[in-house]
């Protein structure tokens, strides 16, 4: 089986169907006045434009409704062929918020139906002075009737049994930049999250990190579609492990959050740092004849006993030790901050010291609890469960968003 068809098993695709009636018609030459000697260009050099029927604040709650619906498809998938790609686990959730949009739908086509001749007049009361040109152009109820619809369709998709190699081919390319446009829809979330909420701030609520808990979510759903998403998702729950349940948030901890939605409004640093921290869970081992072993046999090599504790899966300090020595990591988290924040922030790698210091911090906090604990039970036989850890680490995390 492909790539391809692996995600493609794991996906639906929801086609979202709204039709807004515009309230508009084409503006004609006879609509307008001319002073005497005034001459119109000619339609091949410049368009007339149209006019409006009514009120367009009468509509908003149509493009609400539309916005709304789209939200919602991409607060756990991403864009694809003119729907959205979503887990196959998240669609039940999705359809019934669906669901309920297009109830909100029908019943604002109603009252807009309903109050339409009205809505028609008051426009042409508001401009007296074309009131012709509106009333000459005004639809029919009926006609706005089928104009204002909402639906929505969830479809399976799958690569034919019978297919050109070409058309295989061109498949299999839409589907590889799934990632990428998860990536930049993630940014742009991340990005409005620092602008409007963290930037210039000294403290903020814990709602101000719903974005972040959502980015989390959508990552965490779609982490099939690109290896490098797993490790990110482990970041921002170490993040969100240390939100304190009550009070505001500032100090270092605040700035652990601007740092991490800045690492996260840039896809590219993104992807390297997913990458970054994948690359230093298995490292490799030559042996004598310069073959790197696989995860099976490193494990079969080393000896439990002998072996030192590990770090953590996503330290940022083993981040740090590799890209002292890793060319290919070295500008990790160079450039994280772009050209409108360089007054607030000191340096490039100032995001990188925010994270680096905190984690650090962290690990000496536990190493010297470690040796605490082994020298106060150094004579006492330990019992380990496995699974005991597990448990307590599975709970699950209440982040009030």
């Amino acid at each position: 089986m492909t790539q391809t068809q692996v995600i493609l098993d794991q996906v639906v695709l929801i086609k979202v169907d709204a039709t807004i009636y515009g309230a508009r018609k084409k503006l004609n030459k006879e609509d307008l006045v001319l002073a005497d000697g005034s001459k119109l260009p000619p339609e091949d050099l410049a368009s007339l434009g149209s006019k409006r029927l009514l009120d367009p604040d009468r509509l908003s709650v149509f493009n609400r409704l539309k916005k709304e619906a789209e939200r919602i498809c991409l607060r756990v998938g991403t864009r694809f062929l003119g729907g959205f790609i979503v887990p196959v686990a998240a669609a039940a959730q999705v359809t019934v918020e669906l669901d309920r949009i297009a109830q909100d739908f029908a019943l604002a086509k109603a009252e807009f139906l309903d109050g339409y001749d009205a809505a028609v007049q008051d426009w042409m009361v508001k401009h007296p002075e074309f009131a012709g040109i509106i009333e000459k152009a005004i639809d029919s109820v009926a006609l706005v009737a089928t104009r204002l619809a909402f639906d929505y369709l969830v479809v399976s998709v799958a690569l034919p049994e019978q297919m050109p190699i070409q058309e295989v081919e061109r498949l299999e390319s839409k589907i590889g930049s799934l990632s990428e446009q998860m990536f930049h829809e993630i940014a742009v979330d991340a990005n409005l999250l620092v602008e409007q909420s963290l930037l210039g701030k000294e403290q903020v609520t814990r709602n101000a990190l719903r974005p972040i808990k959502r980015i989390r979510d959508k990552l965490d759903g779609l982490s099939f579609l690109d290896h490098r998403v797993a490790p990110v998702v482990a970041t921002i729950d170490d993040l969100l492990g240390k939100i304190p349940n009550r009070g505001s948030i500032e100090g270092s901890l605040l700035q652990e959050i601007l740092a991490t939605a800045m690492l996260l409004a840039d896809p590219d640093k993104t992807r390297r740092h997913g990458e970054g921290l994948l690359a230093t869970q298995v490292p490799a081992i030559e042996t004598d004849a310069d073959v790197v072993l696989g995860v099976d046999d490193i494990e079969e090599t080393i000896n439990p006993e002998e072996s030192e504790p590990s770090l953590p899966a996503y330290s940022t300090s083993v981040i740090n030790e590799t890209t002292e020595n890793d060319p290919d990591f070295t500008d990790l988290f160079d450039g994280i901050f772009d050209d409108e924040i360089e007054a607030e922030l000191a340096t490039d790698d100032w995001a990188f010291d925010v994270l680096l210091d905190q984690h650090q911090s962290d690990l000496e906090t536990s190493h010297g609890a470690e040796e605490d604990h082994d020298s106060n039970h150094a004579t006492e036989p330990a019992t380990v469960t496995a699974g005991d850890d597990e448990d307590a680490d599975d709970s699950d995390q209440d982040y009030w968003f």
